[in-house]
């Protein structure tokens, strides 16, 4: 037997991406699919970034940066959060990372010791608890559902902390469901972690992909949590690997020296081109790209609650729609894996997103245009057999 670490038996596979495989192949054989699993914008990259990568590739400049980044684009990074939110961080606190699941493994790895606990909401984006295991952390999944949004609230966190729990992690617009925290239960829920001497790290990345309301940060509640964020998803940088973290002060040295370890510095051509994403005219075409997100949004989810599917409540932000599929079948990979094949639909499984209820749910990204959402519709609704 080739030696295994006994931590891989707690890391699960996406099983999406066994999805997305087979829907690639059946595309090869000539099939049309519309695909509707897996989470990344199908705008391309803005033409300013990438007009400001070409430059510094033909530039030469192309050597390591320091560990958290360039100066100018942590600045950049600052203002934004000046202008968009009316929040003052200082670029001291803010370290560039390759992507943002790089930020969630550093802001984890400086907080977690083995056998330490880490609130995670059930269904929430898979990668959190995983990495809690490649620490050799515990994971304690808080089960969420439409009564409190499909986010944790400061009773549920309360009843699962613990002597031993660091940590709790949540997401607004949440992953796989897209609602939004309230800012009054943000703040209740940072204030008691910090009470018990934990940390509070809050994913943002899909920040800029809100459709109702203003959007609020969490950097607005405190100083002492950690925010992620990313280039990827409002940005529509998701292959060129780039995110950020903002930490307690206290915190950064320790970042810097395991960034330095991890990977020496992030993407060189990434940086200097996400120095456009924050001019007028980038912003100007992100922000129209995300009104027809919500175009999209305002389509499916009234078109799948036709079909039967339960979608109690309606995302705020993100791309996806988390719908209960009870009504067709107790076993969602079982379901995404016949829709795929008898009607080219590619969707994601619940199992993806956790334990809780997870095979009464599916999702659905709205990662394409609206007259290929409509077609998926009509297959959907031959498969399960609605008029």
């Amino acid at each position: 037997m080739t030696p295994l670490a006994q931590r891989m038996r707690a890391i699960e596979p996406f099983h999406v991406m066994a999805l997305l495989a087979r829907a690639k192949a059946l595309e090869a054989q000539g099939r049309s699919i519309i695909h509707m699993e897996i989470g990344e914008p199908d705008f391309p990259t803005p033409r300013p970034i990438c007009e400001a990568g070409i430059r510094a590739l033909q530039d030469g400049k192309l050597f390591y940066t320091p560990a958290l980044g360039l100066t100018s684009l942590r600045e950049a990074v600052a203002d934004y959060y000046s202008t968009r939110y009316g929040v003052v961080v200082p670029p001291s606190r803010i370290a560039i990372t390759s992507g943002a699941s790089a930020a969630l493994m550093l802001a984890l790895a400086v907080l977690v010791d083995p056998g330490a606990e880490v609130l995670v909401s059930d269904p929430g984006y898979p990668a959190n608890r995983h990495f809690v295991s490649l620490l050799d952390g515990e994971p304690v999944s808080v089960p969420v559902g439409a009564d409190s949004n499909y986010q944790m609230t400061p009773e549920l966190v309360e009843r699962y902390w613990s002597e031993r729990t660091r940590a709790a992690l949540i997401a607004t617009p949440s992953n796989p469901t897209g609602t939004v925290m309230p800012r009054e239960e943000l703040e209740r829920i940072a204030h008691f972690v910090q009470a018990r001497g934990g940390v509070l790290i809050v994913d943002e990345i899909y920040h800029g992909l809100v459709y109702e309301g203003e959007t609020r940060t969490a950097l607005e509640v405190s100083d002492g949590l950690f925010v992620i964020n990313s280039f990827s998803k409002y940005f529509n940088m998701t292959g060129w690997r780039l995110g950020w973290i903002v930490a307690p002060a206290d915190y950064v040295d320790e970042i810097e020296k395991l960034a330095q370890n991890v990977y020496l510095s992030p993407p060189t051509t990434a940086q200097l081109a996400a120095l456009a994403a924050f001019e007028p005219e980038t912003l100007a075409i992100l922000d129209a790209r995300r009104d027809e997100f919500r175009r999209r949004r305002d389509y499916l989810v009234p078109a799948l609650r036709g079909l039967g599917f339960e979608v109690p409540q309606s995302p705020q932000g993100a791309f996806y729609v988390y719908a209960g599929c009870s009504r067709f079948t107790q076993d969602s990979f079982a379901f995404a894996r016949e829709l795929l094949e008898e009607a080219g639909v590619a969707v994601t499984p619940g199992i993806d997103f956790g334990a809780h209820r997870a095979r009464e749910h599916v999702r659905f990204a709205y990662t394409n245009a609206v007259e290929r959402l409509e077609e998926g519709v009509r297959r959907i609704a031959a498969f399960v057999g609605v008029a």
